[in-house]
This record gives structure tokens, sequence and C-alpha cells, in this order.
């Protein structure tokens, strides 16, 4: 199994967080997201002490709440000491309805309106991750207006290229994100922070891309972005407080996927900042760290009923699922590999080679394709697709008017639902 909190039972059935997977599709229906609530919790606490006894005090994993926002998961967060990081106004607004400290926040995105910027201010967002110099401005003339003097990290695009999906890579020169230091484009936006009277500049924030297994990028984005803290406070005499490395350490999607032991790359990483502080003879920097799919991904595992399977000799064959792209999208958008299998049918031979495709009107509503699932999967019968916590439910959509599944939340004593399944009327509940 590709995490240890998956396994099979005597009836030959899958059990994940040590529950059956096939009593809980019966009991709440599919589809169906399960997350392990205690897995949540230890990839937290791996992260937050490996931090703490790594860097030092001041340095502490931000949760990338864009991977999984819903209440239930900022309380999590909240009470395991992380600090979170958010991309909108509906993330904002979640994490405060669930009592998540907003001190603690950082607000990311490349095109913050001015609606979003006042909404964060009243909210009492801790920090901004400045990514233009509109969105500079415009902080500042806000936060004149409003007489405070607001909390701004800038994002820095580092050039490093971090061998993984183009689609996720955020580090590059010409990314959409952030000011390279490549063209100056970095050094001219810190000397126009500097001058803002209404902005606090607290440091500098970078991401290299997700799904990153090599800490090897993290070695070299470090000794770029402590360069340039160094050249910033020979130029401007301003020393960063805080270097935001972004997040992206990588889970296992498939058995290929290599484990990644995440105490023993921090302490590297650790290694490297201080070694490369004390050559450019600088203070280290508190550091952030952004976990969101090592957070949340190998908590998460999806129940679907299979409806029909369509064998065409010598071509293809089909498993068809009561969900597909509308809960989880991401084959179609990058690809991605997922493990697939019969929850019913475990102790059986995998004889049967297929495409597990959703329900919708799309040829690309595609799950997975090449799965080896039993022959004798029939309708009625129970997929399961593991590692799904992450970018699952958050890119969820109402597509073919399909209503989004329940996230039901498994604890060590029980379980709870954190997220309702949405009902028909829910569909049309903002329509006049």
């Amino acid at each position: 199994m590709i995490c240890e909190n998956l396994g099979i039972n005597q009836s030959g059935n899958l059990t994940f967080a040590g529950r059956d997977t096939v009593d809980l599709a019966k009991k709440y229906g599919t589809p169906l997201f399960l997350m392990d609530e205690e897995r949540i919790r230890h990839n937290c606490r791996v992260y937050v002490n490996a931090m703490k006894k790594y860097f030092g005090a001041g340095s502490e994993p931000l949760f990338a709440s864009k991977a999984a926002s819903f209440k239930a998961v900022y309380k999590i967060a909240m009470e395991e000491g992380m600090g979170v990081d958010v991309v909108s106004c509906g993330e904002i607004y979640t994490a405060k309805s669930a009592g998540f400290p907003m001190e603690k926040v950082y607000f990311h995105g490349n095109n913050k309106t001015d609606f979003d910027i006042k909404y964060a201010m009243d909210a009492g967002l801790g920090y901004f991750v400045a990514d233009s110099r509109e969105e500079i401005d415009a902080i500042d003339s806000i936060a004149g207006e409003m007489n405070i003097c607001q909390k701004v990290i800038i994002r820095i695009t580092p050039g490093i290229d971090p061998h993984t999906y183009d689609a996720v890579a955020t580090g590059k020169v010409d990314s959409k994100f952030g000011f390279a230091i490549e063209t100056g484009a970095a050094e001219n936006i810190v000397g126009y922070a500097l001058e803002k009277k209404n902005i606090e500049l607290c440091g500098f924030h970078c991401h290299v891309g997700s799904q990153v297994f090599d800490s090897d990028v993290y070695f070299k984005t470090s000794d770029i972005m402590l360069e340039f803290i160094a050249d910033m406070k020979a130029k401007f005499g301003y020393e960063a407080e805080i270097l935001n490395l972004g997040g992206g350490y990588g889970v296992r999607y498939v058995e290929s996927d290599p484990a990644i032991d995440i105490e023993a790359n921090i302490a590297q990483v650790a290694e490297r900042v201080k070694t490369k502080c004390s050559e450019l003879g600088l203070k280290v920097p508190a550091i952030k760290m952004e976990p969101g799919r090592s957070i949340v991904a190998d908590s998460g595992l999806t129940l679907y009923t299979v409806g029909s399977v369509r064998v065409i000799p010598e071509y293809k064959n089909y498993v068809s699922i009561d969900g597909g792209m509308t809960d989880n999208p991401r084959f179609a958008l990058y690809g991605s590999e997922y493990t697939v299998v019969a929850a019913n049918k475990m102790t059986e031979e995998c004889d049967f080679s297929c495409s597990v495709v959703g329900r919708c009107c799309e040829c690309g509503d595609i799950i997975q394709e090449n799965v080896k699932l039993p022959s004798s999967v029939k309708r009625g019968d129970i997929i399961a697709v593991m590692t799904t916590g992450a970018y699952n439910y958050s890119m969820a959509s109402n597509y073919n008017r399909l209503p989004r599944p329940p996230i039901v939340m498994l604890t060590k004593t029980g379980e709870y639902t954190a997220v309702k399944r949405e009902s028909l009327e829910d569909i049309i509940k903002n329509d006049l």
C-alpha cells in the first residue's frame, strides 16, 4: 500500500484509517470523500516539530489551504500550531469562520482586487504576499485610508526549474507570479516598497512549484534568495526578517513515487540555510514553508460506485463510475497519476485492464487510464481512488449540474460529516 493508513480486512475489503470503506460507502453513499483526521494531524506535527527543531523560533509551516479549504481543516491546522496561506476572500472567510487567528494568515494571489485587499484588512489579516506594483500601490493606499501599517512580503521569482509539471512550476523567470531577480524587477520593487508609508516590508516569498521530491531544489532556491537578501541589504540597508521558501514536498500517488522523509529534508535545508547565512553575514531569517499537498493528500480517499463496464474487443475497456472530473479534475488538467482499486474485491486477481471514467458528457472525463481491476468488476462494485485529499474537493465543480460529494472525517473513535453532500436544491439556490 502507498500509505500506512490503508489496509485490507478479513472480508477482503479496503480499509482506510482502520475503517471498512465498503461499509462507509453503504452508509454515506457515493461519490464520497473520506478524510483521515489523525493522518492530517500527524502530517502537521511533522512539519511543525521539524521546523521548530531545525530552524528555531519564528520559523513555521503555513498550510497551503488551496489544497483543501473547508472549516474543519482550518480548525485542525490551528490546533496543531500552523499558520495558513490563502488565495481568496472565500478562503479568508472560511478560515475566519473556523476561528483561525487572522494574524497567522498570509494572502497570496497575482491579482488581488481592491475589494479583496480591503476585505482582508478588515478581517485583520496578518500578511499580504504582494505580487505586482499595482498591488503594492493599492495596499499602501487602502492601508492609509484605514490608518494602519500593513505587513507585506514580496513574491520573488528565483528562476528555478523544479523539474515538475509545467502547470505547477511557479519559480521560473517567465512565470505569471512574482518579480524576477534575473531581470532586475525584484530589486526595483524592493526599493519601491520601502518608500511606501503605509507598508511594513517584512521579507520575501518564493515558490518553485509543487510535487517536488528532491531537496536540491530547495538548496538552490535558498542560496539564490539569501544572496538576494544580502544584495538588498547592501543596496538599501534592508535585511529581510522573513524568508518564505514556498511549499511542495511530493506525496505518493502511485507505487513508483518515492517516499519522502520530511523531517530529514527539513534538517538538510536548515543546515544549508544557516551555512549560507554565515557565509553572507546575515542573520538567519524566520523561515516559512507552505505544505499543502503533503499535509492532506494521503489523508484523503474517494469512493465511487461502478455504473457500467464497456468492453470493446481488441480495442479498449471502460469502467464508468458515478463521479468523475467534477470531483477530481486533476487527470483532465495534468494527466495526474492515481492508484485505483476495487474496494470490495481487494483479494481478487487484477487481470482486467481498463480506463476508469466519469459520468460527465466529456470524452476527457477520465479518472485514470490503464487501471488493473478484477475481471469480475461490475455495476454496484465500489471503486476507491487513493491520495485524493489535496486538490480534489477544493477543485470540485457543478459541471453538468452534478452536486458535489460530502467530506466525512474519520477519527480514532468514529467519524463526522465535515462538509455535507450538496442537494439538487443547492444546485439552483442562486438561480433567479
